[in-house]
Parts: C-alpha cells; structure tokens; sequence
C-alpha cells in the first residue's frame, strides 16, 4: 500500500481484520465540518485495531491511510470468528488483541480526560517510545486532543 493510500473510509463498508506487516498507518475520525481527528497510530508488525471496535453494522467508524509505505495482510472477520470457533489457540490470540486494543483505548481516554498537555505528551512517550520520529507531529498533536502549536512548544521544552 502507497503512502497516503487508504484502508478503510469513515462510513464505507468494513468486513475484515487487518494485520500490519510493515510500515505505519493512522486511523481518524471525519467530523461534520470535517476537522479530521487522530484517534490511532499504527506500525508494523501489528494488528490493526479489530473490526469489532472499529465498524458498527459492517461500516467503518474511522478512516485508516497508509503515513508510510505500509504491507498489510486481510482475513474477512466472518472467517476469523469461524477458526476462533474450530481453534483454542486462535481464539485466545484473537481474545488476547481484543483485550490489549480495549486497554489501549481505555488509557488514551484517561489521558484525554485526566491529563493537561504536558502530561499528555509525558504519556504519549512512554506508551509510544519512538512514535516521535515515525508519525508527523500534527498527527501526535492531533491523537493526543492538543494543538500542533502546543505540541511544538511543548517539544521545546
């Protein structure tokens, strides 16, 4: 997948899991006006947040673009739910994402809530070591509910 394609789109039909095998995409939300807001970052190798938590009645609730050149491997969810079925091991993988991605969500949330920019930032480095160098800081500024601005003064720091 080309820099700047993209996996899925916001109100599109969404059907299967995603894993990330090289590069970097980040998963955003559209609003009305259209002010896009980051709400994942992603690099590879990884899964991509499931399908689950991403779509309601089969249509994406995020657009997911490719920030870098991206290899990306697809199994429909339907197929996945059907081997979790036939296989322990597979379903305690698939259990074991969705328990980490349920996490992960649940902290950036808190943070949001419960933490002042600095703070935000202080969080960002330490749950994403290296995510400084990979994704833009509009982005980083964007995922973390803080201006480019803030971010930039805050970086300087």
């Amino acid at each position: 997948m080309n820099k700047g394609a993209r996996l899925a789109n916001q109100e599109h039909p969404a059907s299967d899991e995603v894993i990330l095998l090289e590069g970097c995409l980040a998963s955003s939300i559209c609003d009305q006006d259209g002010k896009e807001v980051c709400v994942g970052l992603h690099v590879g190798p990884c899964v991509v947040t499931p399908n689950i938590a991403r779509t309601r009645d089969g249509v994406s609730l995020v657009s997911i673009q490719a920030t870098k050149e991206a290899s990306l491997c697809w199994i429909d969810t339907h197929r996945l739910t059907n081997l979790m079925i036939e296989s322990g091991p597979i379903r305690n993988w698939a259990n074991g994402i969705l328990q980490d991605t349920l996490s992960e969500k649940a902290e950036r949330e808190w943070c949001l809530a419960a933490l002042g920019g600095a703070e935000r930032l202080t969080w960002f480095r330490q749950a994403f070591p290296g995510y400084e160098d990979i994704f833009t800081h509009a982005l980083i500024a964007s995922f973390l509910g803080i201006t480019p601005v803030t971010m930039s003064r805050l970086r300087s720091r």
